[in-house]
């Protein structure tokens, strides 16, 4: 058994195919089936269900390949510990964000990052929370940065900034007129929500004190996966819904049918946060990441 098998077992358990775990392992189908047929024979195991359709992992499976990660993290740790005496960024780093978050804060850290540690190697990852959540217990993250508290004592977390909700409504609406607008404004609005999956539907629920299931006044959750189209439902006059700052900023989210403005509702804000597994030896790789975010954020959050 050797790295390079372990790298094959991992990469076939990733694609569930092994003609495309031989080409992401730059080897034939052949090599790659006989390394992993020679390393069952040698554990005395069957790691993979094979048919001419599927390939499924077994239990044994997923329990060698766990250990399997975490020993190839560790032996890039090991490769990387020269460079990193320098530059605790050198190499890669696998970070992943929700998409929520991403579209906003990426671009306002990319430059400043590539600036201060230029053999820095980012692999972004945008995913719903529990996904995230799944691929840093896996060891297919370092890191990621999350609006929601990490489950579990195996999980930190880092505190990077809080980020208030802006008020997204249309044009039109009566609540251009008003200049203050609080949570009691709210009461009686259609407030329009991203789909299940995505933790700000709850975060806005919460903040403002929403009964989501309200049989009379049901609050419309929809298919859309990003605030682009949330905003342009809004645009529509079909309701009312609240956006994190950073997707405001630049404006990104700006359009001629919408207004987007701050609210006075203290509770409407989430807390952002880098979550990382607690074993992850690349700590300071962490910090450094951290103190980046920390210096390119704009005004509208704290």
């Amino acid at each position: 058994m050797n790295f390079r098998d372990l790298e094959y077992l991992v990469a076939v358990s990733e694609t569930l195919h092994f003609g495309q775990a031989a080409q992401r392992c730059f080897v034939s189908q052949p090599t790659l089936s006989g390394q992993i047929h020679k390393l069952e024979e040698e554990l005395g195991a069957i790691l993979f269900e094979r048919t001419n359709r599927s390939v499924h992992v077994t239990p044994i499976g997923q329990a060698i390949i766990g250990h399997a990660r975490q020993i190839l993290e560790q032996a890039e740790v090991i490769r990387s510990l020269g460079d990193a005496q320098n530059d605790p960024l050198a190499g890669p780093l696998r970070i992943g964000a929700i998409h929520t978050l991403s579209p906003y804060l990426v671009p306002l850290f990319m430059l400043e990052l590539q600036h201060q540690h230029p053999e820095l190697l980012l692999e972004l990852t945008e995913a719903t929370t529990d996904q995230l959540i799944g691929k840093l217990r896996e060891h297919q993250l370092d890191g990621a940065l999350l609006a929601t508290s990490p489950p579990g004592e195996d999980l930190g977390e880092i505190r990077l900034f809080k980020e208030p909700f802006w008020l997204a409504h249309p044009r039109d609406h009566h609540f251009y007129n008003k200049d203050v607008v609080s949570l009691s404004d709210l009461k009686d609005e259609k407030v329009l929500l991203l789909s299940e999956e995505h933790c700000l539907s709850e975060q806005i629920i919460s903040a403002c004190k929403i009964d989501s299931r309200d049989a009379v006044n049901p609050l419309p959750r929809l298919n859309a996966s990003s605030l682009e189209t949330l905003v342009q439902l809004v645009g529509m006059g079909l309701g009312i819904t609240l956006v994190p700052a950073l997707s405001v900023h630049g404006g990104r989210l700006a359009t001629d049918k919408v207004i987007l403005r701050e609210v006075s509702i203290p509770e409407a804000v989430r807390e952002v946060r880098l979550v990382y597994r607690r074993t992850f030896p690349r700590a300071s790789a962490l910090a450094v990441f951290s103190e980046i975010i920390a210096k390119v954020l704009p005004n509208t959050v704290g």
